[in-house]
């Protein structure tokens, strides 16, 4: 009876251990690099003079400095992103300045499918240039289904060096509803005023954006998943939205939302928001010191390697930005897996 009770003992212990090395990486998941937080003295000045602003890393700030659960709630995001990929593919990872990256290596594609956002578009207006047309709505979400799709005509100008890389990342967008409303404020800024006066409708669902003149040359900013669902989606200004109509060039393509949308679905800035030593967390994009504006010779080097300033996610102009990468692929899709925090959208 004692033999067979520690035998049943071992039993059970072994079933407690992970079944195998993928197991044991997703219990042992490396945060020493998460980050969140981010001081954008450095870049200001040049984001003003190239017009280029995105502000969702500040909003990022800001809804940190509100709310003290948030920290832990992106944390925890982070982990189980970085867990699925460790289950799908390997959990190498690259060394900062040394051109592969940093971050996870891209895994094979998984299993969800195409996964179809439904759009809600919020039109906030304060004169007849704001109330955008329908068909620049329209505009709009043909290019986000291109571009996330790797169908835009431009994709094939990507240069030899990341030609493998271009993703389809297999989400695309259905527009549910165009809402709009006339209102006498010119300005609406950063704080989402917007949003507490137009509340997003099914955010766990739908992707809600509003249009509206934001002020102070800021192009666009998006909430990052685990945000607060009263303010999630992104913003944008009506003249940066779609690539017909009121629209202000060189950001006429329709690629801030493109950008922005990245963030949504848990993407960082291509620079990782630092120097040589922070990360976007993608293995296959390489790292820089910092973002490129207009639209950039080939190669551009920093940090001992060549940025991809083609890239969505860097600062170019709309013209000069057709790619995502295998590796923003599969960390995108993570937040529609079952434990991500998208999960309700995926089909």
């Amino acid at each position: 009876m004692g033999m067979a009770a520690l035998a049943l003992l071992f039993t059970s212990c072994e079933k407690d251990q992970p079944e195998n090395a993928t197991d044991l990486a997703q219990e042992s998941v490396d945060m020493s690099d998460f980050y969140v937080h981010t001081d954008f003295n450095d870049e200001d000045s040049k984001a003003a003079e190239h017009g280029k602003n995105c502000y969702s890393m500040k909003n990022l700030n800001r809804l940190l400095k509100e709310d003290d659960k948030l920290y832990r709630k992106m944390y925890d995001i982070e982990k189980n992103t970085r867990s699925i990929l460790a289950k799908q593919g390997n959990t190498a990872k690259g060394k900062p300045g040394s051109g592969d990256g940093g971050g996870t290596t891209p895994p094979p594609t998984d299993n969800l499918g195409v996964v179809s956002i439904p759009v809600i578009v919020n039109v906030v207006y304060s004169n007849s240039n704001e109330n955008i047309s329908q068909a620049q709505i329209d505009s709009q979400m043909a290019v986000l289904n291109a571009d996330f799709r790797a169908q835009n005509s431009d994709a094939g100008s990507t240069p030899s060096e990341f030609a493998g890389l271009v993703a389809d990342t297999e989400v695309q967008f259905t527009l549910a509803d165009v809402r709009r409303y006339s209102n006498s404020t010119t300005q609406w800024g950063t704080n989402d005023a917007v949003k507490a006066q137009y509340p997003p409708f099914s955010p766990e669902t739908h992707l809600n954006i509003w249009v509206c003149n934001i002020g102070s040359g800021i192009l666009g900013y998006a909430q990052f998943p685990g945000g607060p669902a009263a303010t999630d989606g992104v913003v944008v200004g009506p003249n940066y939205f779609g690539n017909t109509g009121y629209v202000s060039a060189p950001f006429d393509e329709g690629r801030t939302m493109t950008h922005e949308v990245g963030h949504y679905l848990n993407l960082r800035h291509i620079w990782g928001d630092g120097r040589c030593q922070q990360d976007d967390f993608v293995a296959d994009t390489p790292s820089s010191d910092g973002p490129n504006y207009g639209c950039p010779s080939f190669p551009t080097v920093n940090c001992r390697s060549t940025d991809m300033t083609m890239n969505y996610m860097d600062y170019t102009n709309d013209s000069c930005m057709f790619m995502f990468s295998e590796g923003q692929k599969s960390r995108l899709r993570t937040v529609f897996a079952s434990s991500g925090p998208r999960a309700a959208m995926a089909p």
